[in-house]
């Protein structure tokens, strides 16, 4: 591909926001869109020089057509490249309205962009009723998996952490007697500073689950030779690189559990504990029920 200044320019900005592991999966996605639509001729010559221009109501309402069509499209689904998601459209539409923040660049109306109303979110009983079924289970014997899930939904319950700051806690981020945790706030929109950073009381609830995942990872960090990340893998995995005979990479258990392998968990546990009826589809949707109906207790600094 050609290289253009606006997607240097571009690519200059990407590396100084602070986003989240989704958001920029999203970011990256856009910028290889763009960067196509160029390559095609469908945008203003001048989007190709100034990414001001690119980032302008003229270039964007056309890459937004193309995009939607499914035209700019990486790869081919299902021997053609059908129209992108209502949901990627969505987080596409998102995106530019980030870049364009970023640059400099008031809001810009696009049209709808495929927007979609925010998924429910469970009510305050039904928080409440997760949270005694959470106590109940620890007074249970629980699989590694099971154990993780519950210390991680334990501590959504009281801090409301989104998945790249659960992903991101470290042991270090506990007080020695398990009582706060210390949240460094990763926003999505790249917005916020260190003063979003703070420590949250945790209660009893889920001070008793991170004890029993505590126990758990001990033995699995050791396997591994040691990380200081709070949440870590329970079985063998790959990191999707391949030695040069063609076979995966093996990762052993107990290595630092990132973002989409947490989400991934989340979503299997939620079938496989019997936590439909308690749980939303996505974690987003448990961290904005939190914040909504149970504000987390923040302390001014850890508890002595």
């Amino acid at each position: 591909m050609p290289e253009y200044a606006s997607i240097t320019t571009l690519d200059t900005l990407l590396d100084d926001l602070r986003v989240g592991e989704a958001r920029r999966r999203q970011l990256t996605m856009v910028r290889g869109e763009l960067h196509r639509a160029l390559d095609r001729g469908g945008l203003p010559v001048g989007a190709r020089r100034s990414l001001r221009r690119l980032l302008e109501k003229e270039a964007l309402t056309t890459y937004l057509r193309l995009a939607e069509s499914g035209a700019l499209r990486e790869r081919q689904v299902g021997g053609g490249r059908p129209p992108t998601s209502q949901a990627t459209n969505a987080a596409r539409y998102r995106c530019l309205h980030l870049l364009r923040a970023a640059h400099g660049l008031p809001p810009l109306h696009l049209g709808g962009g495929g927007r979609i109303p925010p998924r429910p979110t469970p009510d305050h009983g039904t928080l409440t009723a997760l949270r005694r079924r959470l106590d109940q289970d620890l007074a249970t014997a629980m699989s590694p998996g099971h154990t993780r899930l519950t210390a991680v939904l334990s501590l959504v319950l009281d801090a409301a952490p989104r998945a790249g700051e659960l992903t991101a806690l470290r042991l270090s981020h506990l007080t020695p007697d398990r009582t706060a945790v210390y949240v460094q706030r990763r926003p999505q929109n790249g917005g916020g500073d260190s003063t979003d950073d703070v420590w949250y009381a945790l209660s009893p609830l889920t001070r008793a689950a991170l004890e029993r995942w505590l126990a758990v990872r001990a033995e699995l960090v050791e396997r591994a030779h040691g990380t200081s990340r709070l949440w870590v893998s329970l079985f063998v995995n790959h990191d999707g690189t391949r030695h040069q005979e063609g076979r995966a990479v093996l990762r052993p258990p107990g290595l630092p559990l990132e973002e989409k392998g947490l989400l991934l968990s989340y979503r299997t546990g939620r079938a496989r504990y019997d936590l439909t009826t308690l749980l939303p589809p996505k974690l987003e949707q448990l961290r904005r029920a939190v914040l909504d109906h149970i504000p987390p207790a923040s302390l001014a600094a850890p508890a002595d």
